[in-house]
């Protein structure tokens, strides 16, 4: 596959052309918004030399990534010679089922058509399109051009081989995905988050600490240990013995945790509001952008860093 169409021009579609783009591959942008097209160009100039001081370009200079990202004037020539669409429209579902009824008869036979949505799933906008078969979740973590995790969720009448052709070309392009055999709400990260965000605001309700403390408990303790390896892993090197061992000694443990969270809170408003006046004594609401910024170098510099720890090729 060498021709992507990224429609929908968000944060996300911005970065997803920086992704393609940056493979080698051309890349054209279409929104119904200009303005949107505008910033996700904008978002990809400021983003490639970053990228490129880091050795993280492929070898390539930002001019020539920047060239094979183009614009449409309207969703059909966008779409005509894709091999892969990569959707990244608002998140909610009128939208996408309206734009998968426009979009399936434009894009030729043989394009996938790939959802960026971060939860809703590919059965619930695309039940009713000729072609579904080809239809499936392709949900990046935001942004896409720098962390590389990509869910793929097929929707039941998904072909198989469209799962196995979209997982051969996001490692072409240099993301890492991981395949669900079936739909589920929120998918696999979004679950794993989400149960840290319950117990996260769970903490600071009940008065144990505040926000700065579970903040720090994972950037400067488990996040650690998870930006390289994962949970599993995590506990199978912690324990003499393996997971076994580790489920055996400290199972009961975690079962007896599991059971005081066993009852899901609401982040009620009070907790919501709470939570934001300790974020905003610590970052400014005027700050947000430049530490957006300060974060994206980070991971520039981890991302560099992982891939040399580990042995791995641009």
């Amino acid at each position: 596959m060498n021709r992507i169409a990224v429609v929908g021009c968000g944060l996300v579609g911005g970065s997803w052309a920086l992704v393609f783009a940056r493979a080698g591959l051309d890349v054209v942008l279409y929104d119904p918004s200009p303005a949107s097209v505008t910033a996700a160009l904008d978002l990809a100039r400021a983003a490639a030399p970053m990228l490129a001081g880091q050795g993280l370009l492929n070898g390539q200079t930002p001019e020539q990534v920047l060239r094979r990202m183009r614009s449409a004037g309207s969703l059909a020539e966008a779409v005509a010679d894709a091999d892969y669409v990569q959707e990244s429209a608002p998140e909610r579902l009128p939208i996408k089922q309206a734009l998968y009824r426009e979009l399936a008869p434009l894009a030729k036979p043989g394009a996938i058509l790939a959802s960026s949505t971060s939860g809703l799933p590919a059965s619930s906008f695309t039940a009713d399109i000729e072609g579904r078969e080809r239809c499936l979740v392709s949900h990046p973590i935001n942004p896409p051009h720098l962390i590389p995790l990509v869910e793929l969720v097929p929707a039941p009448w998904t072909c198989p081989e469209v799962v196995d052709r979209t997982e051969a070309l996001m490692r072409q392009v240099g993301q890492s995905p991981i395949r669900l055999s079936r739909e589920v709400r929120g998918f696999i990260a979004n679950r794993l988050q989400s149960a840290v965000l319950a117990e996260a605001f769970r903490l600071v309700e009940d008065g144990i600490c505040d926000s700065a403390a579970v903040d720090a408990a994972m950037a400067d303790g488990l996040g650690l240990r998870w930006c390289f390896i994962g949970p599993f892993e995590t506990i199978d090197l912690n324990a003499k013995d393996g997971l076994a061992d580790y489920c055996a000694k400290l199972g009961p443990m975690y079962y007896d945790l599991a059971r005081e969270q066993a009852n899901p809170r609401a982040w009620g408003d009070a907790l919501v509001a709470k939570v934001e006046a300790q974020r905003r004594e610590q970052l400014p609401a005027a700050a947000l952008e430049a530490r957006k910024a300060w974060r994206d170098r980070i991971l520039v510099a981890l991302i560099k860093a992982k891939r040399l720890a580990l042995g791995q090729t641009a």
